[in-house]
């Protein structure tokens, strides 16, 4: 049997008895962040055996999105599955066939949890959308219901600015004559920006370091806060979070060269100072933080023309 024989794709769906929201949630959007999958499969397992009642509206598990990444134990299968998630006529890449099948899948729902770890270490955090805007990038009329409910996930750490940051990036890229598709704004929208742009509400969910064992618990917490927020089932509303910490990203620093090196081994929400030096381009250039803040998704095994590292400055979002 060939690897390919061996996938496919699996969502599970529970609908209450009386109408109501309708969630989704997600596990290994990439493939080595598993803490998703096991939190998934500890609730599945709870609603099947009747230790946890879906009451209303409906909800949808996805244990694994991306199963040609989940089974190699790797981030991506044939490319990121999380940027420039649009369904296509012409599937070329595995992520493109999970495409055609996640896109209408997102589309029947109101609201989307996606589960995600990071490289290094850090605390968890949720990924909020853009405020209330018409702009043409992302265009949002619901950043009040998605805010709060991301205020009672159990999380204190909230990051926004991703996508502008992102197309911010992609501006330097063509400036500089970069070709590759990560110098197309779209190559910046993943699973919440689609949701977003069909109506819904989206958050990601970076629950700490890949293989921290605290992860799954935070991906499980969340679950079950989210359940019962939205009023799919009996248990109490949860409470909302005290003692948050907003930031934005605001800047997007891409690896160039296989050479470049961080100065010290970073993790996430490390603070920087105002030149401070951050890293060491192959030829030499030093990268100095220009203000103080904060460093985000740092990569150490970036490949060259991607993403390295984001900075990010404390805001008043939340």
């Amino acid at each position: 049997m060939s690897e390919f024989e061996s996938l496919h794709f699996q969502s599970v769906t529970f609908t209450g008895l009386t109408p109501g929201a309708r969630l989704i949630v997600l596990g290994a959007v990439h493939g080595n962040e598993t803490c998703g999958t096991q939190a998934i499969r500890s609730v599945v397992g709870e609603i099947e055996s009747g230790q946890l009642g879906v009451v209303a509206g409906s909800v949808t598990f996805v244990p694994v999105t991306n199963p040609l990444a989940y089974a190699r134990h790797q981030r991506m299968g044939d490319r990121n599955l999380n940027r420039n998630l649009v369904p296509t006529d012409t599937p070329a890449e595995f992520e493109d066939r999970i495409a055609n099948w996640l896109c209408p899948l997102l589309a029947q729902h109101d609201a989307l949890l996606d589960l995600h770890s990071f490289h290094t270490a850090g605390g968890p955090f949720i990924m909020l959308g853009p405020e209330d805007n018409r702009g043409t990038l992302e265009p949002f009329a619901r950043a009040a219901e998605e805010t709060t409910l991301a205020l009672r996930l159990g999380v204190h750490r909230f990051v926004d600015g991703w996508l502008d940051t992102y197309a911010a990036g992609v501006a330097r890229r063509l400036a500089a004559g970069v070709s590759a598709r990560e110098a197309d704004v779209h190559y910046g929208v993943g699973t919440t920006e689609y949701m977003r742009a069909q109506g819904g509400i989206a958050l990601t969910l970076e629950c700490g370091q890949h293989n921290d064992p605290a992860a799954p618990d935070v991906a499980y917490r969340a679950i079950h806060n989210a359940l019962a927020h939205l009023g799919l089932t009996a248990a109490p509303a949860p409470a909302t979070v005290t003692g948050t910490e907003a930031l934005r990203l605001y800047q997007v620093i891409d690896r160039v060269h296989a050479d470049d090196h961080f100065a010290r081994v970073w993790a996430s929400f490390d603070r920087v100072s105002a030149g401070e030096l951050i890293g060491t381009r192959h030829d030499g250039t030093p990268l100095m933080a220009e203000r103080d803040g904060y460093i985000v998704f740092p990569n150490p095994n970036a490949q060259p023309g991607q993403e390295w590292f984001y900075l990010a400055k404390p805001s008043t979002r939340v």
